[in-house]
């Protein structure tokens, strides 16, 4: 079959481009290896179902003196509240595109023959050969595994995915991995009622971070009963028992459940890319300029695969940077700036721009601005006055180069924070604006103000 595109993968970026090059009249193949994956990672075992399950934790998290199976009955309520959400934007995604005359949608596994060919095993078993003019690659990222051996057909060890599955509340659960991921379900599996232990191999935390966010996050954690063990290396894990090495010692851990979080990786082994004349890079992502162009010249990749910041939101932008190109504009990678992220903790974390560390790394003369969330109205309100909410600004400009908001909100303030970086807006600005009040927004007033 031919047609005038190629996507593989239904994610944000793919699902996007599908529907815009389809009301432009192009007839679009879109290949997906699952039906469970129609709109990508985010909506079916990412952003979505997690935060749905953020959501009804800090709902839990109210009822402390709950017994464990009060606990374990409102987790899988939970389950099931989780899986109505996923199902039902899962079901529009694809009905949104099925809807489309021009739109035909592929169930299985892609894999180029040539740098116009697309093979497709089919789930029925079949297979069907596509061309296409131009291909995108949006085949997203898949979960990093453990280099442990034994661990894939043990009952008791789940990734991210699949904990979200189980309805089944564990009392205990260990944590292999203090990552982004691992911080979310280890604040998510406290609020339920679940004993958490979080296994690091290595002595840091969060690097990323500035020392006094990350050591924040960890007392926070450790207030809501999580405990950690840093440095602590896993060697096996045998049933339920975790087997790991900690300053020299060979030590042991009980769990109900175990979560492996050590982050995701581009899902490319299966495209067989070199058939196409397109590159890797050495940690397995789809090579690309800033205009996405992979060394094949009909073939790009927009999202997690191309080895940029895995996050729903950048897949969109990388479409907005293929259609920039179709229509004739000149947004490009180079062009991104401040792309901020969140971590959905409770207490949540925004952050964007250069940290305090990088400024100073820099050599760029700044002022930090720290507030207490004690400190914000609204915080009291809400009764959630863990963080802080910190600025970093150029000493001589008064231009803001970062926040880290580690308080309630932080996820929505952190947009606020963007945008008046992106319209080069001096801090000056944010603390002399009119905001409603009690909102946790209002804080700028105070914070751009020390």
């Amino acid at each position: 079959m031919n047609y005038d595109t190629i996507i593989l993968g239904f994610g944000k970026a793919g699902k996007t481009l599908a529907a815009t090059l389809a009301k432009q009249g192009k007839a679009v193949a879109l290949i997906e290896k699952s039906s469970g994956m129609y709109g990508g990672t985010c909506i079916n075992v990412g952003c979505i179902p997690s935060k749905s399950l953020i959501t009804s934790a800090a709902e839990a998290a109210l009822h402390p003196d709950d017994s464990f199976e009060q606990k374990a009955s409102r987790y899988a309520a939970a389950i099931v509240e989780k899986q109505r959400v996923t199902s039902m934007m899962r079901a529009k995604n694809y009905k949104k595109l099925d809807d489309l005359s021009e739109v035909t949608i592929y169930d299985g596994l892609g894999r180029f023959q040539s740098p116009t060919e697309v093979e497709v095993l089919l789930t029925d078993g079949r297979t069907e050969l596509l061309t296409a003019k131009n291909i995108y690659i949006n085949t997203g990222s898949e979960l990093i595994p453990l280099p442990i051996p034994d661990i894939d057909n043990n009952p008791k060890v789940y990734t991210s995915e699949t904990l979200m599955e189980e309805s089944r509340l564990p009392q205990r659960l260990v944590l292999i991995g203090a990552g982004y991921i691992g911080m979310e379900f280890a604040s998510l599996y406290a609020n339920f009622g679940s004993q958490v232990t979080v296994l690091q191999n290595g002595d840091s935390f969060l690097p990323r971070e500035d020392r006094d966010v990350a050591d924040e996050i960890r007392a926070i954690q450790e207030r809501r009963g999580v405990r950690f063990l840093l440095g602590a290396q896993t060697l096996r894990i045998e049933d339920g028992t975790v087997v790991y090495t900690l300053h020299g010692e060979e030590q042991t851990l009980e769990a109900d459940a175990i979560l492996i979080a050590t982050g995701r990786k581009p899902n490319t082994a299966a495209l067989q890319v070199e058939r196409a004349g397109v590159e890797l890079t050495p940690r397995g992502a789809v090579l690309t300029d800033d205009l996405l162009r992979t060394t094949a010249p009909n073939i790009w990749a927009l999202g997690d695969v191309n080895g940029g910041p895995q996050f729903t939101f950048v897949s969109l932008d990388d479409y907005r940077i293929v259609l920039s190109q179709l229509t004739g504009g000149s947004y490009n990678r180079a062009s991104r700036a401040n792309v901020p992220y969140s971590v959905f903790m409770d207490t949540p974390l925004g952050r964007v721009g250069l940290t305090e560390k990088e400024a100073t790394e820099q050599n760029i003369p700044i002022r930090v601005l720290k507030l207490p969330t004690a400190a914000v109205p609204k915080a009291q309100v809400l009764r959630k006055t863990d963080g802080f909410l910190k600025a970093i600004v150029h000493a001589e400009t008064g231009k803001i180069l970062g926040a880290a908001l580690l308080c309630p909100e932080s996820y929505e303030l952190i947009n606020t924070i963007k945008l008046a970086m992106d319209l080069d807006a001096d801090a000056a600005h944010l603390r002399d604006m009119i905001y409603t009040h009690p909102t946790m927004t209002e804080a700028f007033n105070e914070l751009f103000a020390l």
